[in-house]
């Protein structure tokens, strides 16, 4: 991947660093920019949180384009590093929450205010997606009624979810990149 950048918003242009190492995948343009042209204008004024958060160029992507808050959560400090000074670059770094935690422990504490969007993107084949997805679907009060959890997969991990809460609307491929969609029901 070329480089990292935002592709729309007040940030437009703005590059991001990218993690060292090989433990990120960053979301490429074509499917970021096809996610938020799915979501359009509703994410402005939304609570978006950026689970496995990585460069964080989803979450920032989410506040350029008018998003009210982003929470960021990531294990690695090197991508804790990394997504600070991302923020710093954009200028969005006030609408921003970062952690430095486990994104299965994160959902495993009672939420905060809720969110209208969650975005999953975890290291691949390790069946994260799945267990960060069920334990979302659990995640009692911390999902507004309408909300929307999107998760970014290789289209080689993909897998019956059995969800109770969450219901899938849709799926994009591009290229080695798939986007599964759902909601609340």
């Amino acid at each position: 991947m070329a480089g990292l950048r935002v592709i729309g918003g007040s940030a437009k242009g703005r590059r991001l660093r990218m993690v060292a190492g090989e433990g990120t995948r960053p979301i490429g343009d074509r499917a970021k920019e096809s996610l938020f042209n799915i979501i359009g204008a509703d994410i402005e004024g939304s609570r978006f949180l950026d689970l496995f958060a990585g460069t964080g160029s989803v979450g920032i992507e989410a506040l350029s384009r008018g998003a009210a808050t982003a929470v960021f959560i990531d294990t690695a400090s090197a991508a804790i590093r990394t997504l600070n000074k991302n923020l710093a670059a954009t200028g969005l770094g006030d609408k921003a929450d970062v952690a430095q935690m486990d994104a299965l422990a994160f959902l495993g504490r009672p939420p905060g205010s809720p969110f209208d969007y969650v975005f999953v993107a975890p290291p691949q084949y390790h069946g994260l997606w799945l267990r960060a997805l069920r334990a979302l679907d659990d995640w009692h009060g911390g999902l507004r009624e309408d909300a929307w959890v999107v998760v970014q997969i290789d289209p080689r991990e993909a897998e019956a979810e059995r969800l109770t809460r969450l219901a899938r609307f849709d799926e994009r491929i591009y290229g080695t990149t798939m986007l599964r969609f759902y909601r609340t029901k």
